[in-house]
């Protein structure tokens, strides 16, 4: 079958409603992705990363027929495999898509060490959505403060604590909906993160602007 044949482009499995939205976000800025608009659905896998990582071949099978293409998304830590590379996992993922029916038409990005290292850029409207915008100190002064980034380092070894500890400060809670606002917002061309240049590249090869 070819692209044109199925009824739409991508389907794509994450392990959380934050990943969703993050998707969300990223995917409606497809001329900043450097592809077309897609047709695409997005679905929760119910056991989460762990699921995402063992049977999210299992789940995608169905779309098979449906769909182009398929993206399986989950964080390393939470996986219940934290002792194996990114890579690897990545690896393991794709052989499973492939034996139940995708082939070469799937793929997995294990983001490392979660999703909220993709938060950690150096824009200003990281600290404008996180409610820290003309604060003082600074978001990523009180970062540094805190123990939680390190001299010399461009973002926190445990990001979803930090994040979590600096929406605490200002009593912001955590939802979703700030996932899709940075991925709104945030310059999309500032993420350096493997998974992150991962995912840009799989949608190019898949969704070239024509």
């Amino acid at each position: 079958m070819t692209d044109q044949q199925y009824i739409k482009d991508l389907v794509i499995l994450v392990a959380d409603k934050n990943m969703e939205f993050a998707l969300k976000g990223i995917l409606s800025r497809y001329h900043s992705m450097k592809i077309r608009d897609i047709t695409r659905e997005i679905y929760v896998h119910p056991e989460k990363d762990p699921g995402c990582l063992l049977r999210g071949h299992l789940f995608m099978r169905p779309f098979v027929n449906r769909f182009a293409h398929a993206l399986v998304l989950l964080d390393r830590v939470g996986s219940g495999q934290e002792r194996s590379a990114r890579d690897e996992l990545e690896i393991e993922i794709d052989k499973r898509l492939s034996s139940s029916g995708w082939g070469d038409r799937a793929s997995a990005v294990v983001i490392e060490p979660e999703l909220d290292i993709w938060v950690w850029s150096d824009s200003p409207q990281v600290d404008i959505i996180l409610g820290w915008g003309g604060r003082h100190p600074a978001l990523r002064d009180w970062l540094h403060g805190n123990g939680y980034l390190q001299q010399g380092k461009f973002k926190p070894e445990r990001p979803k604590e930090a994040m979590g500890c600096a929406l605490k400060v200002i009593r912001q809670p955590r939802s979703s909906s700030l996932y899709l606002k940075l991925a709104e917002k945030v310059g999309l061309d500032r993420c350096a993160d493997p998974s992150f240049v991962k995912l840009k590249t799989i949608l190019q090869k898949w969704f070239a602007i024509k």
